[in-house]
């Protein structure tokens, strides 16, 4: 398992909804079966996604190197040539869109140095979790403005905590913006994977994401069916809200075996990301979404000692249906890497993240994302024999 896989030339190009995927796959893991190459219409709207295979998504930014979701992490993605950068939205109490992993941002701000702020931590349950903190909900952007971001994991990235201060929390109209200037400055667009964070919950609240987040695509023309950004989301029925109001691709992301979407606990839908894997699970998501953003466990399991074991055929079935698989996340320190591919004792370390690379990418995945981009375009460089 711990082997690169061979690589075949040429770059390939990712394809929405009809997934067509030109050149071949290098052979699985253990003599897991070829990817075939696929082509052809799934569902006849035309989606394209014009992405070098393996993409590599910038994974809130550089997180690996900044202080995650702020533009100097994006800022760094895209100069390292993340193919994709992501962002994770979620609303202010007066209804803007910022870009935060969690409404919790207790761990990613100074909120706790800020007396002013102090009689609005409280504690709520988000999607079944209690949680105590502060919560963007409860702030209006204004407020938000006079916060700075911080590195959410200075444990295992102290060097990150540098560029502490260093930011203020971004809007997602102003990542748009950033994003257009910084296309008409390179004459190619900059490409955004956006994330619709805990929608059940902040539609009771009456913040409802998608509208918002429409309003905005529409707003700087990214709502089309070959505009340069890909939604996505842990609740199969916000991507099913989206599919209703733009042509934008999008892609449902899978926790791992045993969870369930809030969505489906929220309505009592009994389906789990078990059952979502499975080829009718997979043929229900491609009749409203482009492709499938699983955990990378769901692409290749850890045995109890927590190195990879033999790759499921998600991968293979998931393509049969015309989906793209974009799984997360890969991270260069020895704590975040499967065990086969940790290298000493300090787990702050970088371990063999291209060993780890390439056991992902030889399973036929059309993408990944990263903590680290740099590193995981060398890889996909490896891999491709580009």
């Amino acid at each position: 398992m711990t082997e690169r896989a061979h690589a075949t030339p040429g770059r390939r190009t990712v394809m929405g909804v009809g997934a067509a995927v030109l050149g071949t796959a290098a052979v699985g893991l253990s003599g897991t079966a070829r990817a075939a190459e696929r082509s052809g219409g799934h569902g006849g709207s035309g989606h394209r996604l014009d992405l070098p295979v393996p993409t590599v998504i910038g994974h809130r930014g550089t997180s690996g190197y900044r202080p995650e979701h702020t533009l100097g992490s994006y800022q760094l993605a895209l100069d390292m040539g993340a193919h994709v950068i992501e962002q994770d939205l979620v609303p202010t109490r007066d209804g803007h869109l910022v870009c935060r992993h969690e409404n919790d941002i207790t761990a990613t701000t100074d909120v706790s140095a800020h007396p002013e702020f102090a009689s609005r931590r409280t504690t709520k349950t988000v999607d079944g979790i209690p949680l105590t903190g502060w919560f963007t909900e409860d702030f209006t952007l204004a407020e938000l403005k006079t916060l700075r971001a911080k590195e959410r994991i200075p444990g295992n990235r102290q060097k990150n905590t540098l560029y502490d201060g260093r930011w203020e929390i971004p809007t997602f109209e102003e990542v748009l913006r950033w994003a257009d200037r910084e296309g008409r400055k390179r004459g190619k667009p900059v490409w955004l994977y956006v994330e619709t964070k805990h929608p059940t919950y902040f539609r009771g609240l009456g913040l409802g994401l998608e509208e918002r987040l429409v309003k905005l695509l529409r707003r700087y023309d990214r709502h089309r069916a070959q505009s340069p950004l890909i939604l996505q989301s842990f609740e199969p029925s916000s991507i099913q809200r989206l599919a209703k109001l733009v042509a934008t691709p999008r892609v449902v992301l899978l926790s791992g075996t045993g969870t369930q979407p809030w969505d489906f606990t929220a309505t009592g839908d009994p389906r789990t990301t078990d059952d979502l894997v499975k080829p009718a699970g997979l043929k229900w998501m491609a009749s409203f979404a482009q492709g499938i953003g699983p955990t990378l466990d769901l692409i290749i399991p850890k045995d109890a000692s927590g190195r990879l074991a033999e790759p499921t055929t998600l991968v293979r079935d998931a393509h049969a249906r015309g989906l793209i698989l974009h799984p997360y996340t890969m991270r260069n320190e020895n704590t975040f890497l499967p065990a086969d591919f940790r290298r000493g004792s300090d787990p702050n370390a970088y371990g063999d993240a291209f060993g780890a690379f390439a056991a992902y990418f030889a399973t036929g995945i059309d993408g990944i994302f990263s903590d680290n981009p740099d590193t995981a375009l060398l890889a996909a460089a490896d891999f491709t024999g580009k």
